[in-house]
């Protein structure tokens, strides 16, 4: 019989092995070694066993004979979904150009061993009636703890090993031993750490209109046919969670498994609250907010097949089931499901490949879908579902008015409330209405400056501005890096220090010396780190015992505060001057966002949106809540200047400590590289200075490749890989790749 050879990947950490080695498969393993499959094998002069994974099988080498190995055997362990996570990363590590040993451990993490906790009880397993008769038995050979326990048989049949242990004292050497001669039986249930969470009384019981209840049905039919790929566009409120749950229902009963993607923690609580109504115990969650115990046991759930449906981030993508029917994925247009470690892989794009080897649904959700996703719809690649009404009767969308706070600075307002939304804010209080004021920057000022020489307080690690938090402590949102605001300026000595701007922190402290009655609160990751914390903040004010809640995006996100009229954007166009090309996305989706909170009920509501710059098109099509004139706008605009989705980019940045070898490797590199590419037609821009230039103490430069066609960045990327191996033999210089 002919010999069979199969291309392995090893499980190391290091990118020079980072490719495939031929190994020869034993008669006696090839029924059980096929694609993803995990096995044992020599490697190099090492002695000890390595871990690989089978990537490829073939009847033929060009490798001769004699220098090849044979596959020692197979990982026995490997669960059958961890095989298709393995072939997930095989691809993951061609698409994102990582290697493979970071590819299976995103995909596959290292998980600590945690002690199961265990329910136990101690049965009897005797005739109850022969209890006198054991009792003199036992007398005889006074064992008076084990007459303890049959004593107290009489009245349960069964009592937790605690109290036998605890009130009967009796010790488990005795427990144990009764075991033996069998007079009890020990039975045990495992417990699962469940995360808490603030609970709040509802029910489910609603009846879909028709756009939900069609959507709902051309599922079930196209199911029934074949799997695919849809993009639920529905304006706020319009029930999209409604057709999540009858979509999971309908998977369910084809026994099949769901997993759930939201952005962040904060959304996750009020999604596993309506799950857990209908579908009890079957969900399990996972979240950076839980404990490692918790993490570990609610993976636990799956593996045991005592859950269905997981709920959490983008890591919940790598959940081990089996047999995947539905991946939804709402808020989709959010950037929290881009990874910004290697691999820096999109959750959506995931998904896709994810589908695939299950034959499952994906199902991404928005009111305001990302360009690339709704320009997918428009071609066809997604099945696009609409959804333009909202589903409470008598809810309608906010009166939305647009502030030029250029103007209101002419007419001599120098506060941070327009004169419309102070009046507004004053009417609500009186109405006992809430309020919603968002603005996107957490902190008390954004920066901290010198009046005598001009220069701002910055992080040591990084080349950014300091932000001033109320308790005098200067924090990097970048690096993490704390310090107490000094008395004296670092540069010139002078104690004329100054915050500027505003965050948060201060925003709230100025609304409640405006509004004394007001109760207010505030969101933002500042206070929402503490485990539970968030849940407990949005109970609160969603249980009307504050008026106002001011937050960052946490707040505008996916949630239904029924007793919310108004809505202030305090600074609408602090994020359109952000270095990125998505700026007008990110704007207009989170204006939108938080324009949809208000309006959720019968009550008149209004929205306000503070801009120095009304006039841009993102903030116009925001506050009429025009989906489509910003997409028209945005796409030329992509189309005109060369950005995602009208072509794709590699992004290629190099950081070192030293800038004297930072400058160094940049102009090597660019003259290797401009040479080795030139065939591919490719447009180089760069390399360039990123907004912050020093990050952690690295200095940073960044190389953007722009191409139609993915697979030439990818043919690149390859020969990116061998200029760097070339240069860092005399340059210390760290890499990092991120396709778009």
């Amino acid at each position: 019989m002919q010999e069979r050879f199969a291309k392995l990947i090893l499980d190391i950490s290091h990118h020079k092995v980072d490719k495939l080695f031929t190994y020869i498969i034993p008669k006696e393993l090839e029924a059980d070694i096929g694609l993803g499959q995990a096995v044992e094998v020599d490697f190099g002069n090492s002695k000890i066993s390595r871990k690989a994974y089978v990537v490829e099988i073939s009847d033929s080498t060009d490798i001769e004979y004699n220098k090849l190995r044979y596959i020692k055997g197979i990982l026995k362990s490997q669960r059958a979904a961890d095989i298709k996570l393995v072939k997930l990363a095989l691809w993951m590590s061609r698409y994102y150009g990582c290697t493979m040993s970071r590819a299976i451990s995103t995909v596959l993490p290292v998980k600590k061993k945690v002690a199961a906790i265990l329910d136990s009880y101690v049965y009897r397993n005797f005739d109850i009636s022969k209890s006198d008769e054991i009792t003199a038995l036992l007398k005889k050979k006074r064992r008076t703890s084990w007459i303890r326990l049959i004593e107290a048989f009489k009245d349960n049949e069964g009592l937790t090993f605690e109290y036998v242990k605890k009130v009967l004292k009796i010790s488990p050497a005795n427990i144990s031993k009764m075991q033996s001669e069998g007079y009890i039986r020990l039975e045990s249930t495992r417990l699962y750490r469940e995360p808490k969470f603030v609970s709040k009384e509802s029910t489910y019981d609603i009846e879909l209109n028709k756009e939900q209840s069609f959507i709902v049905e051309s599922f079930k039919n196209d199911v029934k046919e074949r799997e695919r790929n849809y993009l639920l566009f529905g304006i706020t409120g319009s029930g999209k969670t409604v057709v999540y749950i009858e979509l999971i229902k309908h998977t369910l009963s084809i026994k099949k498994q769901v997993i759930f993607l939201v952005p962040e923690i904060g959304l996750s609580y009020q999604v596993i609250r309506q799950l857990s109504l209908v579908f009890g115990d079957r969900v399990a969650i996972i979240n950076s907010s839980l404990s490692y115990g918790e993490r570990h046991d609610q993976f636990q759930k799956v593996a045991d097949k005592k859950a269905d449906i997981m709920i959490g981030p983008r890591t919940a993508l790598f959940t081990p089931f089996e047999n995947i029917g539905l991946i939804i994925i709402d808020e989709e247009h959010d950037g929290a499901y881009k990874n910004e470690n290697m691999p820096r892989y999109d959750a959506r794009r995931v998904a896709v490949e994810i589908a695939k080897l299950h034959n499952a649904s994906l199902v991404l959700g928005s009111a305001t879908p990302s360009i690339e996703s709704y320009t997918m719809a428009l071609e066809g690649k997604y099945k696009l579902f609409r959804l333009s009404k909202r589903a409470r009767e008598g809810s309608s969308i906010a009166d939305t008015h647009i502030v030029d706070l250029r103007e209101e600075l002419k007419q001599g307002n120098k506060s941070i409330f327009s004169r419309k939304l102070g009046q507004m804010i004053a009417d609500r209080l009186k109405k006992k209405e809430q309020i919603l004021l968002f603005i996107n920057r957490r902190g008390y000022s954004n920066f901290v400056s010198c009046r005598s020489c001009g220069d701002a307080i910055k992080c040591v690690h990084c080349d950014v501005s300091m932000t001033l938090h109320k308790d005098n402590i200067l924090r990097c949102h970048y690096c993490g890096y704390s310090m107490h605001l000094p008395t004296a300026c670092p540069s010139c000595n002078s104690k004329y220090l100054a915050g500027f701007g505003i965050g948060t922190q201060r925003l709230e402290s100025i609304t409640a010396k405006m509004f004394p009655s007001a109760r207010v609160l505030r969101l933002d990751t500042d206070n929402a780190h503490k485990k539970n914390n968030t849940d407990k903040i949005l109970s609160s004010f969603e249980n009307g015992e504050y008026d106002i809640l001011i937050g960052t995006q946490m707040i505008v996100k996916g949630h239904d505060f029924s007793k919310v009229t108004l809505v202030g954007i305090m600074a609408a166009d602090i994020s359109l001057y952000t270095s990125s090309y998505n700026a007008s996305e990110r704007t207009f989706a989170l204006l939108t966002q938080a324009a949809g909170r208000a309006g959720r009920r019968e009550r008149h509501s209004d929205v306000v949106i503070q801009s120095y710059k009304p006039e841009h098109y993102a903030i116009k099509a925001a506050a009429t809540q025009d989906y489509e004139s910003f997409y028209k706008a945005e796409i030329a605009y992509r189309k005109m200047l060369l950005y995602p989705p009208a072509i794709h980019i590699l992004s290629i940045q190099f950081a070192a400590l030293s800038e004297e070898k930072l400058l160094e490797f940049e102009k090597k590199f660019i003259i290797k590289l401009s040479a080795a590419v030139k065939e591919y037609k490719a447009i180089i821009t760069g390399p360039v200075t990123p907004s912050v230039y020093k990050l952690y103490d690295y200095y940073r430069k960044i190389l953007y490749i722009k191409h139609y066609q993915y697979d030439i960045l990818s043919e690149i990327k390859i020969i990116t890989d061998s200029i760097v191996d070339e240069l860092n033999s005399s340059l210390d210089i760290a890499i990092l790749y991120d396709f778009t």
